[in-house]
């Protein structure tokens, strides 16, 4: 029998189809892929508008400061003659960018140009707004100087005979017209010129020719020239410890009247020594200018500048080179201690690898090397066998050996006796005093030395007075280096200068092929030599003057 409950059943397991739907939900996990991979999309997204406002930021920055460099580079040169601000505003324009120019300043002085510079541009970003960055500028700040470093400047200027005239007097004007422009804009006293004139010889002066070992000193006054050997152009500077002979103030040149008859030694036409003749001469003006920044001093000396003597440019170029040589420095200590030298300047001349100097020669000539003759050492000072009357001031000369024999056993020939004695000659009591070289070569010419003293003593026929001269002559003066030689000198301290980092300039003034040569040879490069005519040595010097700071940007 089959019995029935009363009571309802119930179940709790699934149906089937349920189950599985169930089942199957539980499974899946294509929903969770869905969710991450549109979270990651818009992740990318993000980034990617991230990258193109910061892409845009950064190109309109780059141009922005770009247009900024350029414009206050430019406005910021001290040749530049337009008004900075406009120079800066003219860049903006044409790189389409006015608009974002915020602002301008500019300062000036004397001797430098800074100019300031502000620019924004908004960039508008697309997708920063998105994590709150609703704007993106891009800001840009230049700022660009001119300013005169530490400068050291040789002149190196030619006043032989030949620049007599309209020439010195176009060399005076641009040379003044230099110094006004460089030194102007200098209120720091950052930059100091040395004057270097120089002719058959540079005259030192007596401060500088005091601190070098000078040999056969003969105490003229304002004549202090040093000869320097062959071999001193092995070397950049000039030694301080290796004696030099001075150069005699003598008149090697001026001739005499070989007569039998006696001439005055003080004769204006054949006898009295002429101050024009010496190599080394009486010219204050033409004395070494030590580095100064007086404008009105330096000017001063460039007016005094006289022409005349001959022509020795690779004497003139050492001296310049030695001046601005670091082994200089202890002698400029002690010439700004003596107040020789502005007390500023007493640290010159700079290390050659001072970043924060720069060393120029400016050397000018209108001519080429001249080769003259050396008074020898033994007849630049020094006791002679001359003697002067203290009385009348006449001489009379001793022979211990080589008298002729009209002579006998007296020892001295009196010219103006034409005869011999056995003491010298003395007007008065007073009696003769034996005479220094040097003193004998102030008041007399070596021609009227050589013919009435020597040739007219010892020679008693016209052949043998003139050879006794020929000789006397002779011993008197010796050859220098030829002018090749002197060339080749020249060159040798250009190629020293160079090595060491001195900027050379070179002007040939109407100057013959060879001096152009040798001049354009010197120069640091083909742009720094300059071939003038008339007027024209002043545009080669303001052309050296615009060069001499340097433009730098400075942030």
């Amino acid at each position: 029998m089959i019995k029935i409950s009363s009571k309802p059943r119930i179940s709790h397991a699934p149906s089937g189809a349920f189950a599985a739907l169930r089942q199957r939900f539980i499974a899946a996990q294509d929903g969770s892929l869905t969710i991450l991979a549109l979270c990651l999309f818009l992740l990318m997204v993000m980034m990617g508008g991230l990258a193109v406002d910061l892409m845009r930021y950064e190109a309109t920055r780059t141009t922005l400061q770009n247009t900024l460099d350029r414009a206050t580079l430019a406005s910021a040169s001290l040749t530049q003659t337009l008004d900075a601000q406009d120079v800066v505003n003219d860049y903006f324009t044409k790189a389409g960018m006015r608009d974002h120019l915020d602002g301008v300043t500019v300062s000036e002085g004397l001797n430098f140009r800074n100019v300031v510079a502000d620019a924004s541009a908004a960039t508008n970003p697309y997708f920063l707004h998105l994590i709150g960055q609703d704007s993106l500028d891009a800001n840009g700040h230049s700022m660009a100087e001119q300013r005169v470093t530490n400068v050291e400047i040789a002149l190196v200027l030619d006043v032989s005979g030949s620049m007599a005239g309209t020439k010195l007097t176009n060399l005076k004007k641009a040379a003044k017209e230099f110094v006004d422009t460089v030194l102007s804009s200098d209120p720091e006293n950052r930059i100091s010129i040395t004057l270097v004139p120089y002719n058959a010889q540079v005259n030192l002066g007596l401060d500088l020719r005091q601190r070098y070992n000078a040999a056969n000193i003969h105490n003229v006054a304002n004549v202090n020239c040093l000869e320097l050997p062959g071999s001193s152009y092995n070397s950049v500077g000039v030694s301080r410890s290796t004696p030099f002979p001075m150069s005699a103030f003598a008149d090697w040149y001026s001739s005499t009247n070989k007569t039998t008859a006696y001439v005055a030694y003080d004769d204006s036409s054949y006898g009295k020594m002429d101050p024009d003749m010496p190599f080394c001469r009486n010219t204050p003006g033409n004395i070494i200018r030590l580095p100064n920044n007086n404008i009105a001093t330096l000017k001063t000396q460039i007016d005094g500048l006289v022409a005349d003597g001959n022509t020795s440019i690779m004497l003139g170029l050492k001296w310049g080179l030695a001046l601005l040589d670091p082994y200089a420095q202890p002698m400029f200590e002690q010439l700004s201690a003596a107040g020789k030298i502005p007390s500023y300047f007493d640290s010159r001349p700079f290390d050659w690898v001072d970043r924060n100097s720069m060393k120029l020669i400016v050397l000018m000539t209108d001519g080429e090397h001249v080769a003259h003759t050396i008074i020898p050492n033994s007849y630049k000072t020094g006791a002679s066998p001359i003697y002067r009357s203290v009385g009348d001031g006449r001489y009379s000369i001793r022979f211990t050996t080589g008298r002729p024999p009209i002579a006998g056993t007296n020892e001295y020939w009196v010219p103006h006796l034409n005869g011999w004695r056995a003491t010298a000659y003395a007007s008065t009591a007073a009696g003769a005093v034996m005479q220094n070289w040097q003193d004998i070569w102030a008041v007399t010419r070596q021609s009227w030395v050589a013919w009435q003293l020597y040739a007219r003593a010892l020679g008693t026929t016209s052949g043998t007075r003139n050879s006794v001269y020929s000789a006397q002559m002779d011993a008197f003066q010796d050859p220098s280096d030829s002018a090749a030689v002197m060339d080749s000198q020249l060159q040798q301290s250009c190629a020293q200068a160079k090595a060491n980092g001195v900027v050379v300039y070179g002007i040939a003034f109407e100057a013959p092929s060879t001096g152009q040569t040798q001049i354009k040879n010197c120069a640091t490069s083909a742009a720094h030599y300059f071939n003038a005519t008339g007027l024209q040595i002043q545009s080669a010097f303001r052309a050296i003057a615009s060069n001499i700071s340097q433009l730098r940007l400075t942030q």
